[in-house]
C-alpha cells in the first residue's frame, strides 16, 4: 500500500460524496483488504460486509501490528460501520459494486474495535517448563 495513489480526479469525486470523513489511505486501505480477502478464498466471489470487516482488522493487524487500532483512528475509522461507510462512497464513483440486498448496514457493530485490536490482551508468554 505505500506509494499507491488514487488516480487525478478520483478522490475529489469520493470527497464530493462523503465529504472529509477519513483519509485517503482509509479509502485506499478498504481497497487493498478487498484484493487481501479475496486472496484468502479458493476463488474470487461477492463478500459480504462482515467479512471484509474483519479482512480489514486483519488486513491491519498483519500491517500495524500493536499500532492497528491508532493508524485506523488516525484515518478517522472507529468502527466497523465506517468501513460501510468507506465502501458505500467507493460504490458510489463506481469503484466497487453492490448485489442485491446489500446495505451500509451489514457493517455495523459486527466487532468492537477496542477488543477486536487488543493484541497485548491476546498475547500471553508461557514460560517453559521446568
Amino acid at each position: 500500500m505505500p506509494g499507491l495513489q488514487f488516480a487525478d480526479g478520483v478522490l475529489a469525486r469520493i470527497r464530493a460524496v462523503a465529504g472529509n470523513d477519513f483519509d485517503e489511505r482509509a479509502y485506499l486501505f478498504v481497497l487493498e483488504a478487498i484484493e487481501y480477502l479475496q486472496g484468502k478464498l479458493d476463488a474470487r466471489r461477492h463478500v459480504t460486509g462482515a467479512e471484509l470487516a474483519w479482512a480489514c482488522r486483519d488486513l491491519a493487524l498483519e500491517r500495524f501490528g500493536l499500532m492497528a487500532a491508532t493508524v485506523l483512528q488516525a484515518w478517522k475509522v472507529r468502527q466497523t460501520a465506517d468501513f460501510g461507510r468507506i465502501v458505500y462512497a467507493l460504490v458510489s464513483v463506481g469503484l466497487l459494486s453492490v448485489q442485491p440486498g446489500d446495505r451500509e448496514e451489514d457493517f455495523l457493530d459486527v466487532y468492537d474495535f477496542g477488543a477486536a485490536f487488543d493484541v497485548v490482551g491476546a498475547i500471553r508468554w508461557n514460560p517453559p517448563s521446568p
